[in-house]
């Protein structure tokens, strides 16, 4: 007899189909991603239930984080594609494929009656010999200027050849580099401002050197001013009302309202001298600066800017060096950072004014300027250019790098083909199962560009099989053949690679694992 000791509507599965139900929702999540990888990878509209807004992606974490799933395989691979997000910044959907393709070939090897604790043997002596691989075939060039310009330039083109962007890889590959070299090996994307402008064509992007905010300059101010002292504010520059929820002020006469509304201004223009005490030529406040303020400020010859978002006020007191302050009580001029640069002026993008601050304290500041047709389009350039500049500034600290193509895939999976054939015992299926997971990527890849993936991945094991072994070989997705990925600058991050290979083997070991899930009943509203 089976007693049940949960509560209404908790529900358990056990062994088989709790292993059945992992590794049927982590495929299938793969499956979903999978159509998105490489070069010709295709993109998928994503619309929200509640707002109906729409988008057009082929990232594999945005895909990922915008799916309402229920299975909780599928969600340990969200929280993978996540991690490799915030880690790396690319290779979301290379890591969520591998893992998905390791427990393919994991599930036949349980229906083979292997056990899974000898798969995860198997599969962590293969992630072993496949980082080695990876790290043998690693080149460095960090000491050439030159060639790590180009090595910087290739990858950037390579992960950008995946994007909406691929038509001007070429272009906006260099506008990256340029950016990430600006930062001098920071890896502080924050000093890297994207502004998106809707109208125009792709390569109307550029970049610049500064910071620009999507902001215009007050009623009757100066519209340049040179040598700005900056003071970035977040105060309330309405006149200073009573502000006590339902309080009342009851007068008798229009003269006594007056007379109120005398030593409210009084108050304004005590704090506007108090401001301007400080010896700033530039206010910038995150709140609304209202009329009287701003025309004291005017008369005085301070260019003042309201309501910049706040983003906007973080990122402005980042590279001008300039504090956020919130009270002007009694502020000596030591006390508060006054944000510096070179010339604050207007400037015009499109039909829209814009204001740029030039020659900032930070002087690896800079802006990209991203045109396109629509919303979704300029969106989808900045979700690709955030990927390579993360990847960028990750290889200035890493610098190694590795082939594309599925020549670095095909590396590691011949090395872990002849560790299978010195292993003994059942564990050499798993590591079997290890590198014909590693040589899917190759084969998704060619699937995606309508190639004949069998014949192409068989050509291109055989290659990197011979004697001597032709380790620099790919494919060439265009002409849909075997082909030097050295020669055609098909470079990726070694740090991108060794974290898709250790993230998708802890995943896939973790799934492993599960024998039981178990899964709560909701919580009820009481009835009363």
């Amino acid at each position: 007899m089976s007693v049940n000791i949960f509560a209404d509507e908790a529900t358990e599965e056990r062994a088989e189909s709790a292993r059945l139900s992992s590794f049927v929702g982590a495929t299938a999540l793969g499956d979903i991603v999978k159509s998105t990888l490489g070069p010709k990878g295709m993109n998928k509209i994503l619309q929200s239930g509640s707002t109906g807004t729409v988008n057009v992606t082929n990232d594999g974490a945005t895909i990922l984080k915008s799916i309402q799933l229920d299975n909780p395989a599928a969600k340990i691979l969200v929280n993978i594609s996540k991690v490799q997000d915030d880690e790396i910044g690319d290779g979301t959907t290379s890591v969520c494929v591998l893992t998905a393709e390791l427990l393919r070939e994991a599930e036949r090897l349980v229906n083979s009656k292997v056990h899974p604790q000898t798969i995860v043997e198997g599969f962590r002596l293969a992630c072993i010999e496949a980082l080695k691989a990876l790290e043998s075939s690693a080149v460095d060039n960090r000491s050439d200027a030159a060639r790590f310009r180009q090595d910087l330039f290739n990858i950037a083109r390579t992960t950008l050849s995946s994007k909406v962007l691929s038509a001007d890889k070429e272009y906006f590959a260099n506008l990256a580099v340029d950016a990430v070299l600006r930062l001098k090996g920071s890896t502080d994307l924050d000093h890297v401002q994207v502004i998106k402008k809707v109208g125009g064509k792709l390569t109307d992007s550029y970049l610049d050197e500064g910071f620009i905010m999507d902001k215009s300059i007050g009623v009757n101010c100066p519209k340049r001013m040179e040598n700005a002292k900056i003071l970035i504010a977040n105060t309330s520059m309405d006149t200073d009302k009573i502000k006590i929820f339902g309080a009342r002020v009851t007068v008798d006469s229009t003269g006594k309202l007056a007379e109120l509304e005398r030593a409210e201004r009084a108050k304004m223009a005590a704090k506007v001298k108090s401001i301007a005490g400080l010896g700033i030529n530039v206010f910038v406040n995150r709140q609304l600066v209202y009329n009287y303020p701003e025309n004291l400020l005017a008369e005085m010859g301070i260019m003042s800017i309201e309501h910049a978002d706040f983003e906007g006020v973080e990122r402005l007191a980042l590279v001008t060096g300039g504090d956020v302050v919130s009270t002007f009580e009694g502020a000596e001029a030591g006390k508060v950072r006054l944000g510096k640069c070179d010339l604050v002026e207007e400037i015009m993008i499109g039909e829209d004014k814009l204001i740029k601050f030039s020659g900032v304290a930070a002087g690896s500041a800079c802006t990209v300027v991203l045109r396109g047709s629509t919303t979704q389009m300029v969106d989808e350039a900045e979700r690709s250019l955030h990927d390579a500049l993360s990847v960028l500034s990750q290889t200035v600290l890493e610098t190694r790098t590795v082939l594309g193509g599925g020549c670095a895939e095909t590396t590691m999976a011949v090395a872990v083909e002849r560790l299978a054939s010195q292993t003994s015992g059942k564990r050499a299926l798993a590591v079997e199962a290890f590198a014909r997971a590693l040589r899917q990527i190759p084969t998704i890849l060619a699937d995606n560009a309508g190639l004949d993936s069998s014949e192409l991945v068989a050509q291109l094991r055989a290659v990197h099989f011979a004697s001597p072994p032709q380790k620099d070989a790919g494919l060439n997705l265009d002409l849909g053949e075997v082909a030097d990925m050295r020669k055609l600058g098909v470079t990726e991050s070694y740090k991108l690679k060794r974290q898709v290979v250790t993230s998708a083997g802890e995943a896939a070991e973790m799934i492993l694992r599960v024998d039981t899930i178990l899964r709560s009943a909701p919580r009820r509203r009481d009835a009363h």
